[in-house]
């Protein structure tokens, strides 16, 4: 039981993530004519972050083809850390082009600059509604692990970002103040920020095997200490190899009769139900060992 972990990869994904990519790239394109035209900077700050969606999405594919490889003897657990160094990659890229838009912006509220809100506003409809469908294409599978969330906040943050830029071209041709395209920029860099660190933080957390978050490790031993036959539970650990697969192993102390009279079987079985049921941990590695068994031990991760 829990021993299965050939292949996690989400049925589709690396599809899904071809068709945003073509539509993300569109929108690149396209933005990037509509801020020369216009001289809008936050159409360029769209584009900006748009760049580094696509270069992100590409990540996101390559991890998504990686990940469906089978294990082998070299990589045992296969190429499933792929999907987490790529979300890792996208959220430095968001950040680092939140830095650059938030420089470029404040410049710009202080220089001014004559900006085309007709332009900005058909190419901010434009993004809208390529963003749009971007997402309908990810919403199904966003959930499935940290590169297709990553990869669906990037898309959400592009149509938050067009949707900056239309408002501030409505705002210019209503007011004609051009510096709400500077403040539509710094605007799109603060509604980048929180969710790329966030997606940083909890790529980290899986590459230093942190255990998972909401996992109480002390419930956890309480509940296999509860199952009969065990007599004390020590070296256990739970990390996650991938966003979607969380592993454990530990040391069991049981009755030394337990290893002649062939209950052990029993026992792993009924300790691996415990952990499937109350904590969702399907791969997890059980030694036991004999009462004092742990004294001859290496004790510095117990």
């Amino acid at each position: 039981m829990g021993h299965d972990h050939g292949s996690h990869a989400s049925f589709g994904a690396p599809q899904r993530l071809l068709i945003v990519l073509l539509i993300t790239s569109s929108i690149l394109l396209a933005e990037i004519v509509g801020a020369v035209v216009s001289s809008s900077l936050s159409l360029l700050a769209d584009a900006g972050h748009m760049l580094a969606d696509v270069a992100g999405l590409v990540l996101a594919l390559i991890a998504a083809r990686l990940a469906a490889r089978p294990r082998s003897d070299r990589r045992t657990w296969g190429m499933l850390r792929a999907e987490v160094v790529a979300a890792s990659l996208q959220a430095g890229l968001l950040t680092a082009a939140s830095v650059v838009i938030v420089v470029l912006a404040v410049r710009r509220l202080f220089a001014g600059a004559d900006v085309h809100w007709q332009t900005m506003l058909w190419f901010s409809l434009l993004a809208l509604l390529g963003n749009a469908v971007a997402l309908w294409v990810l919403v199904a599978v966003r959930s499935e692990n940290l590169n297709l969330r990553a990869a669906f906040l990037e898309v959400l943050n592009d149509a938050l970002g067009a949707m900056a830029v239309l408002i501030a071209a409505i705002v210019v041709a209503l007011s004609g103040w051009d510096r709400a395209d500077a403040v539509a920029s710094i605007a799109i860099a603060v509604m980048i920020v929180p969710r790329a660190l966030k997606v940083l933080r909890e790529s980290i957390s899986i590459l230093l095997e942190s255990a998972p978050p909401g996992l109480d490790l002390i419930a956890v031993r309480e509940h296999l200490r509860d199952v009969p036959g065990v007599i004390g539970i020590h070296d256990l650990h739970v990390s996650r190899v991938s966003s979607t697969l969380p592993v454990l192993t530990a040391h069991v102390c049981v009755d030394s009769a337990r290893f002649q009279d062939g209950s052990l079987p029993g026992l792993l079985d009924a300790m691996q139900q415990c952990l499937a049921e109350h904590f969702d941990i399907r791969h997890s590695t059980v030694q036991f060992e004999p009462p004092g068994h742990e004294e001859h031990e290496d004790t510095e991760h117990h």
